[in-house]
């Protein structure tokens, strides 16, 4: 029995050390691109080529020109901002009232609806591009925010609304009734009661939303061709170097670095009420 049981001891140690190599290789995976691309970006244009862990010596020559007059990188990261931020907002506040009455309300053809909806998500945004730019061009909307909007819209919208009717579904109906007996309107107690109880559920939905528009590309460079209303990833894709045949790699590593960072401070800031959200509705 003692044999068996330190057996199965050292066994339980090798699997916990598996398990920690398994994570560790994953995370490695996983953050190596980051890395090469911090380190990429911190080499002298000269040594961008090196293949060295290190950069040596540190330059910052590379964020330097990246806010040059000439690149409006500035400028892009405040349309992306603004492109990333009204979308989430519009499609967080559109699709909470529609994923509450898909979750409570019975008719008919629900479930079809729902199947809709998280089709329409599917479609290839290349599939959409050209009508959507005949469209814009004929109402003028080239070159403006809501031609990168409305568009982002038609994809985040239904992703919103796909994970909140899921989140609400889990949430017992007794809690609008308890509100209710205790005086509350039935708005009320969506207000007061659901909206509070959900915020893990939205705040998730709202951190996915945000991560898909602010790295949309392809919609941002079809309705866009003045630089000044280029989005960050559009502005990245037009860096030139100092002559027409050089790309700027350093300075493009730099961009990617910035443009990244905002995602990836924001995530392990509300990492908590991320994962509070993905796996609220796990139990009722």
């Amino acid at each position: 029995m003692t044999t068996r049981a330190t057996t199965r001891a050292a066994a339980g140690k090798w699997r916990g050390r598996l398990l920690y190599v398994g994570v560790a290789a994953v995370v490695a995976y996983c953050l190596a691109p980051f890395y090469w691309m911090l380190v990429s970006s911190l080499r002298r244009t000269s040594d961008i080529f090196d293949t060295s862990l290190v950069p040596s010596p540190v330059s910052f020559e590379n964020y330097r020109s990246l806010f040059g007059a000439s690149q409006g990188f500035t400028r892009a990261l405040l349309n992306s901002l603004v492109v990333a931020g009204v979308t989430t907002v519009l499609a967080l506040l559109l699709a909470t009232f529609t994923a509450y009455a898909m979750a409570r309300l019975e008719f008919r053809f629900k479930r079809l609806i729902l199947t809709l909806i998280i089709a329409t998500s599917m479609f290839p945004v290349v599939s959409i591009v050209v009508p959507l730019l005949k469209l814009f061009t004929d109402i003028g909307w080239i070159n403006t925010y809501q031609s990168m909007i409305v568009p982002s819209m038609s994809f985040a919208l239904p992703l919103a609304v796909w994970n909140l009717t899921t989140f609400f579904r889990q949430m017992p109906d007794e809690l609008e009734h308890a509100a209710m007996v205790d005086g509350c309107t039935r708005g009320q107690a969506f207000r007061k009661v659901i909206i509070p109880l959900a915020a893990p559920g939205i705040f998730t939905t709202a951190i996915i939303t945000f991560i898909a528009a602010w790295n949309e590309f392809l919609i941002a460079l079809s309705m866009t061709n003045r630089p000044e209303m280029q989005t960050a990833p559009v502005a990245i894709s037009k860096f030139t170097g100092a002559t027409t045949y050089e790309t700027p790699f350093g300075s493009q590593m730099a961009a990617g670095v910035l443009v990244t960072i905002p995602l990836v401070v924001m995530v392990l800031l509300f990492q908590r009420r991320i994962v509070a959200g993905l796996t609220a509705g796990a139990a009722k």
